[in-house]
């Protein structure tokens, strides 16, 4: 079912900053899914938008570079910590996280990247604007805290399509 992107944004926020959600893309030849713990739900350029941030060292940083657009899936109801236990700790490149995890994909509505069914809500998102951290604009205790080994973020600004349960 279709709802408003902010309906649930209070318990969509809760459970990525809580518990996570899965960041699903589709590249050319492959789909992989990660856990996020952070987001941000908001408005700008007259878009509803959903940013999500992505480590340069990441399999999925590797499928962003050949997509437009991603999905995010959150399992506000569900338990899925053994999953976004798993997605958040193996790497894609080494293994099929759908498989490994019994998660079932359901291609999106309205773009090419699936998202996962076990999920409460979902975003489908098309990307906007992309832009990698300046680690000289970052406070130092952030970057203490975050960024010691230097693997800093790009951050993706998706332009939500569409936000369903």
């Amino acid at each position: 079912m279709m709802v408003h992107y902010m309906e649930y944004a209070k318990e969509a926020m809760d459970q990525i900053s809580g518990g996570g959600a899965f960041l699903t893309v589709k590249g050319e030849n492959r789909v992989n899914t990660m856990t996020i713990g952070w987001a941000f739900l908001g408005f700008i350029w007259g878009k509803p938008i959903m940013m999500v941030a992505v480590r340069h060292s990441r399999f999925t940083y590797e499928l962003l570079k050949e997509s437009q657009e991603f999905s995010v899936s959150i399992p506000i109801h569900s338990d899925l910590k053994k999953a976004l236990g798993f997605c958040g700790t193996k790497s894609g490149r080494h293994y099929d996280k759908f498989e490994e995890c019994g998660l079932t994909l359901v291609p999106g509505e309205t773009i090419k990247t699936p998202y996962i069914q076990q999920c409460d809500l979902h975003y489908e998102c098309r990307i906007v604007y992309r832009q990698s951290m300046d680690s000289e604009l970052v406070q130092h205790p952030i970057v203490h805290r975050y960024y010691d080994q230097n693997d800093y973020h790009v951050i993706y600004y998706g332009e939500i399509l569409a936000c369903h349960t």
